[in-house]
């Protein structure tokens, strides 16, 4: 019989053994089934957007130890190759893919780094792939939810993921991600017959420190997050370099003969094509902005196909490198955007129409999409408060259901293509704090006019963890650093225990249709969620509140958007409302999923923190900040600072009454399924910690 070959291309021909030629029935037989298989295997190659994979590493996690009854896990790494058809009604939203450039008898063939952590024996593991879409090209969700290594070379932490029996695969699919360890998509450039495409493209950036030259990737925290496309025409006259006090304010243009393409290389000029050197210096606390022209773009909406075709693979080809019976694709900043986009763009069903992902984790991406599948495409850009401004991030619909744009007239859905295809997976829409002020979360739950609450799919949950910001702050509570430098100490609350629920709590929803827990976000309706000139801050001395909160505006991008941003930059036409979570008279959110702190409170969490003015703009917000602004430790300290707040000893007599107060809201959460039972006695731990500290 001839060899189906898994994982890769089948062969064009059979072989079979001419020996035996005295069983003349026999051989028939034998070339029968060699025909079928034939056949079979053309038909799956057409079928298997797969087409290979190719394993670099494989490895035992931590030697082989054992995970319960799960047994040992190994770490896998290599490549995936795929395949996909151009004319197949399920990729014709990919743009530019017909001008590929090597496109080949109708397909177009790309491929992706990836990580696999999976149970060595696969029919140990529970049958659930966590398919996490990598942030700017590098895995985070083992390290926030077990708490270890992210990739288990030296500490699984608690090992959750693998005593629980979980797959976790990590999957590249931006072509731009930078750096030596990114995982990344390889997809190909596309041209017009022969010809090169062009194009302009936009950068801007805050620094919180004086410069020379300015990287065009880009900056996310102090590194490149994407590593764009390179200066195509230096001397073009369109080039421009801009400079700016706020977002919205009037732009001054840098004359020309004042910057270049070049950068200081052992303190002497030379040109580059992926820098800027102004001879004044760049000046903190301003914005930069810099358009040029570039050209030869990458068919980066295949980063889409590579998700959508690795979760059928993963469930439906019984050789897969990493089998399932069920895929929940996870996201988080970033790559929550990319799921709300992967949705919105219909990307769910696969070339035969089956749906791919079966539930979707979307956490901190506020109302936002992304710069995923348009030409020229930048997938790094987000939208913060001084950087990546007027991108199309935060661009109507918002909403799961359908809603009217009250200016426009446009009436939209994120789910609409999937609704329209039956694919329509489970989904969270989890948020903190700061996505209420810095990404625009109020409008995935508000009507687009901002006057009323909006009803939400029964497929959806929305959750507001109240208190937390963008990423888990350290804890005892400290400053960020670099641009990232606040006036206050960032909200230390951590995530970790809120993930671990929401997964479980999917795939209970996926396998059995165990309801989870009900959503919970601020509301119009109940005054949980108001206008920043309604924002009841308390007046604490030495604290100074935000004057503005970040927007969605209506871009004008150009008659050829969506395929392309033909103005650069965009004209911002008007905003859309945007509405913050009121609080209480301590400064804490009312509503939402309230952590303990939240709701046997030690100090003020919120989900903004202003610029230090070491770093420039001090009235502008922090990118991915909240703040920590501890209560006074006894009535004397309060009263002499003149806080509004009361103090700890006001609150609670005792380390004990504290403690009490602490466990019973820890149970609330695990009554309510927004906690696991496992991890009660890892949250008593942490109040301890919190009280021992606050009264130092």
């Amino acid at each position: 019989m001839c060899d189906r070959m898994p994982l890769t291309r089948r062969p064009s021909s059979c072989y079979l053994d001419g020996r035996d030629a005295t069983l003349p029935r026999m051989r028939f037989l034998q070339r029968f089934a060699c025909l079928w298989l034939i056949l079979f295997g053309f038909a799956s190659l057409l079928e298997a957007r797969v087409v290979r994979v190719e394993v670099t590493s494989r490895k035992d996690v931590l030697s082989g130890q054992s995970f319960g009854s799960v047994g040992a896990y190994e770490r896998i790494t290599g490549r995936v190759y795929f395949s996909v058809a151009v004319a197949n009604q399920h990729n014709r939203g990919i743009v530019d893919l017909e001008n590929a450039v090597n496109l080949k008898d109708g397909e177009v063939e790309f491929w992706a780094d990836f990580v696999v952590v999976r149970p060595k024996e696969a029919t140990h593991g529970n049958g659930t792939m966590l398919l996490e879409v990598p942030n700017r090209g590098y895995a985070r969700i083992l390290s926030v939810v077990d708490g270890g290594d992210d990739d288990f070379s030296k500490d699984a932490g608690d090992g959750w993921f693998l005593r629980h029996g979980y797959t976790v695969a990590v999957l590249g699919w931006q072509w731009d991600a930078a750096g030596n360890d990114a995982l990344r998509l390889y997809a190909p450039i596309a041209k017009d017959h022969g010809h090169s495409k062009t194009g302009l493209l936009r950068g801007d950036v805050m620094l919180p420190k004086p410069a020379l030259d300015l990287p065009l990737g880009h900056i996310m925290r102090g590194n490149i997050g994407g590593a764009e496309n390179p200066v195509a025409a230096p001397d073009d006259p369109r080039n421009v370099l801009t400079v700016r006090d706020s977002p919205m304010a009037p732009r001054t243009v840098i004359p020309r003969s004042q910057w270049s393409f070049a950068h200081l290389v052992d303190g002497k000029l030379e040109p580059s094509d992926r820098n800027m050197h102004l001879q004044r210096g760049l000046q903190p606390g301003k914005i930069y902005e810099y358009i040029y022209v570039v050209k030869d773009p990458v068919v980066a909406g295949l980063g889409f196909a590579a998700i959508r075709d690795f979760a059928s693979y993963a469930k439906h080809e019984p050789d897969a490198i990493a089998p399932a019976a069920r895929v929940i694709g996870e996201g988080i900043s970033q790559n929550g955007r990319y799921l709300r986009d992967f949705l919105y763009q219909g990307f769910n069903a696969d070339e035969q129409g089956r749906i791919a992902l079966d539930g979707v984790l979307a956490h901190v991406a506020g109302a936002g999409r992304g710069n995923f599948n348009y030409r020229f495409c930048q997938p790094s850009r987000d939208a913060q408060p001084t950087s990546s401004l007027l991108f199309p991030t935060d661009i109507f619909p918002f909403t799961d259901e359908p809603e009217k744009d009250p200016v426009t007239h446009a009436k939209a859905g994120l789910l609409d293509r999937v609704n329209a295809e039956h694919t329509v997976p489970k989904i969270f829409f989890s948020n903190t704090s700061y996505e209420y002020w810095g990404r625009v979360a109020s409008l995935i739950h508000t009507t687009a006019d901002g006057k009323r609450d909006m009803t939400i799919s029964d497929k959806v949950r929305i959750y507001h963890f109240t208190g937390l910001q963008h990423f888990s702050g350290p804890f005892p509570p400290a400053k960020g650093e670099g641009d990232r430098l606040g006036q206050e100490p960032q909200s230390p609350l951590a995530v970790r225990y809120f993930w671990r629920a929401m997964i479980a709590n999917m795939d209970a929803w996926i396998q059995t249709n165990t309801p989870p827990p009900p959503s919970s976000y601020p509301r119009i309706a109940d005054g949980t969620l108001v206008s920043l000139a309604s924002y009841a801050f308390p007046k604490i001395p030495g604290v100074s509140k935000p004057q503005e909160v970040s927007v969605a505006y209506r871009l004008n991008l150009g008659p050829q958007w969506p395929t392309a941003i033909a103005i650069q930059p965009p004209i911002a036409g008007q905003a859309f409302p945007s509405l913050i979570p009121q609080v209480n008279g301590d400064g804490n959110e009312r509503d939402g999923v309230r952590s303990p702190e939240l709701s046997v409170p030690l100090a003020t969490y919120t989900g903004w923190n202003l610029r230090d003015p070491s770093i420039g703009a001090p009235d502008q917000r922090v990118s991915f900040e909240g703040s920590y602004i501890p209560f006074a430790r006894t009535l004397e300290e309060r009263k002499k600072a003149g806080d509004p707040r009361r103090s700890i000893a006001e609150r609670y007599s005792s380390r004990e009454e504290y403690l009490k107060l602490y466990r019973a809201a820890v149970n609330e959460l695990i009554g309510q399924k927004y906690v696991l039972p496992e991890d009660r006695d890892a949250l008593t731990r942490r109040g301890e910690q919190e009280w021992d500290r606050a009264i130092q």
